[in-house]
């Protein structure tokens, strides 16, 4: 008789058990092509991207998979911002792993007590001798199990799941408004002023947009926080075309710049230019840290120009067409309305519904600039974990030489064309000039002859 009883005291421990057990953790992936370089206080660089974070320290994984971990004290100030972001994104989303892990396993497990109760009941019933069953109900062990499993069982019964309220950042379900197919040939009409030197084309699904990634006007001048790339052509061309999708739809949950898209563009400028969210990998406002040049514009670590402020400068060529159109496929304006009226007011996303009842977007002289978020549907590559997430489909810049570091104390001042196929970059560090000269030829050979400020001169040669 106590063997019956013990046994489902034993099972009644362990239904309890099974009930409140989750599994977690969390696995953030990394980028395979791409490193980020970290610098310590003493200098060295250190390559690697962000993993995870643990104790202070955070986990970067390098080249072949290996783990390195760093000490965040142990980082330059520009690269312990980046850290601690990294480090931020990483716990909040790691809390929001567990709590969805939590709720998923709770409604699995509370079945157990229920189970248990209707087992002990019917053992009552099966037996053959009443003296079992009396003894079984009566005695205080026995009432003390059926007790304990009828207040779990109702208890657990009548609760409710925990559910998270924070809504994953990679949600962009469309909501019930269906908005018009946009007309490839209003699109075109924006990217007219600036062709030959950009070409178009289109199918059922995407408006395509090839260029050479180098805008017609200057560059360069007026970076004040230089990481020492140079604009260099890119081969936005053929399957690496820009993609504007025709068939716009609002997003439910419109993902935020803020916490989103700090890798890849999120716009392309009528003119065939990228435009990259208004804060860079680190979470920084590149033009308020000086990163950007008189028109908006930088380079990334491919040697690739782009805009990351709004290129207004394009409303004086474009008059009152698109100044852009975001990757969602909605269109950015300049500071007027197209109808030419003054710019109503915008909402969290920097846009509003226009007059033919659809989203567009404009840019201004104020943070975000151009986008504070995606209004519409995108694609998210999953490769790409937020914040630097990025929209697909996406064109790639091609790299012909490693990333470099920052140039501490540089301002750019000038840059010219050399030839038809090169660039002399000038910039000064105090009372001092230093150059970068560079060119290429038509087997994409890539020459930089770089000059510091003391006159010691390197020269490079790459191949693409």
């Amino acid at each position: 008789m106590n063997k019956i009883l013990y046994t489902l005291f034993f099972c009644l421990l362990l239904s309890s058990t099974l009930t409140y057990a989750h599994p977690g953790g969390h696995y953030q992936k990394g980028d395979d092509t791409v490193f980020n370089n970290w610098q310590l206080q003493n200098g060295e660089i250190i390559k690697g991207n962000f993993s995870f974070y643990k104790n202070n320290a955070i986990y970067l994984e390098q080249e072949g998979g290996s783990i390195k971990s760093i000490q965040i004290s142990d980082l330059a100030s520009q690269d312990q911002k980046l850290a601690i972001y990294k480090r931020n994104k990483f716990l909040q989303l790691n809390n929001i792993s567990i709590v969805n892990s939590v709720a998923k396993n709770n409604d699995l497990y509370k079945l157990f007590p229920v189970t248990i109760l209707l087992l002990f009941i019917s053992l009552i019933f099966l037996m053959n001798e009443d003296r079992l069953k009396v003894n079984l109900i009566k005695s205080r062990l026995g009432l003390g199990i059926l007790g304990t499993l009828v207040f779990s069982a109702v208890l657990i019964a009548c609760s409710k799941t925990e559910t998270p309220t924070t809504t994953p950042t990679n949600s962009t379900t469309t909501s019930t408004i269906t908005l018009p197919k946009t007309n490839f040939t209003f699109i075109d009409s924006a990217f007219d002023s600036f062709k030959p030197a950009i070409s178009t084309k289109w199918d059922n699904t995407y408006f395509y947009v090839a260029s050479n990634g180098i805008p017609s006007h200057n560059m360069m001048v007026g970076i004040t926080n230089w990481q020492q790339q140079v604009p260099i052509p890119q081969p936005y061309t053929d399957n690496n075309s820009w993609s504007i999708p025709l068939q716009p739809a609002y997003a439910t949950t419109p993902l935020s710049t803020k916490s989103n898209f700090m890798k890849g563009a999120v716009a392309i400028a009528v003119n065939g230019l990228p435009i990259f969210n208004a804060l860079n990998n680190r979470g920084e406002d590149a033009y308020l840290i000086g990163e950007l040049d008189n028109w908006g514009g930088h380079c990334g670590k491919g040697d690739d120009y782009h805009y990351h402020a709004a290129p207004l400068h394009l409303s004086t060529t474009n008059g009152l067409k698109p100044i852009a159109f975001a990757l969602d496929g909605f269109a950015v304006y300049g500071t007027k309305e197209p109808d030419g009226t003054n710019m109503a007011s915008l909402d969290s996303c920097h846009g509003h519904v226009g007059v033919n009842n659809v989203y567009h977007y404009h840019g201004t002289t104020n943070y975000p600039y151009v986008i504070g978020a995606m209004k519409g549907k995108v694609n998210l590559d999953p490769t790409t974990p937020a914040p630097e997430n990025q929209i697909l489909p996406q064109a790639f810049s091609k790299p012909v030489r490693p990333a470099t570091s920052p140039l501490k104390g540089a301002s750019i001042t000038n840059f010219t064309s050399v030839g038809t196929n090169g660039y002399l970059l000038t910039y000064k560090i105090g009372t001092k000039n230093g150059y970068v000269k560079y060119s290429w030829d038509q087997s994409n050979k890539y020459t930089f002859i770089l000059t510091d400020t003391s006159g010691s001169i390197v020269t490079n040669t790459y191949q693409r």
